[in-house]
């Protein structure tokens, strides 16, 4: 059953506000992703949980401000747009459906990757900044290169936004 719509509605509008590209229904997501087969795109599948507030739309309302862009902006809203985000993971096969979430496409591939896992106990700026290096990877035009990252390296380096005891739900 869908969240209340007055509920989303704000949140909704944290992303819309910015341009970011409302899909409600499994068509508008076809259309996104014809739209973006040949480019680039980040999705972004919304949330309600505290961490789609305090991290994941901020982080996006940030990446909006970078010198790269991708193409497009697109997102859907778990738990609200059922057949939208249903449709929009139809295109992250073998990707664990979670939310907050966010993949940048190229081409229509998925190139890169934010997972909750990714988003939960990190700031705002730490997510940006993993928005900027997957950007500046593959939405110049310019080839790809071979060390592009897929995925944020969280923990691995000892980032400081995340304790190494940090675990997140599964």
């Amino acid at each position: 059953m869908p969240y209340p719509e007055a509920m989303v509605k704000p949140m909704r509008a944290e992303l819309t506000r910015l341009g970011v590209t409302e899909c409600t229904d499994a068509e508008a997501v076809d259309a996104a992703f014809d739209d973006a087969s040949d480019g680039t795109m980040l999705l972004v599948i919304n949330s309600v949980c505290g961490c789609a507030a305090g991290n994941a739309r901020p982080a996006v309302a940030m990446a909006t401000q970078l010198d790269v862009q991708p193409d497009e902006y697109v997102t859907v809203f778990a738990g609200q747009d059922l057949d939208a985000t249903e449709r929009a993971r139809e295109h992250l096969a073998g990707i664990p459906p979670s939310s907050p979430f966010m993949a940048l496409f190229k081409d229509g591939q998925p190139v890169y990757v934010i997972e909750r896992k990714h988003i939960e106990g990190r700031s705002a700026n730490a997510i940006a900044g993993d928005l900027k290096t997957a950007f500046e990877a593959y939405c110049t035009g310019d080839e790809v290169p071979a060390d592009a990252p897929s995925a944020p390296n969280v923990g691995a380096s000892g980032t400081p936004d995340v304790p190494s005891s940090f675990q997140s739900i599964s």
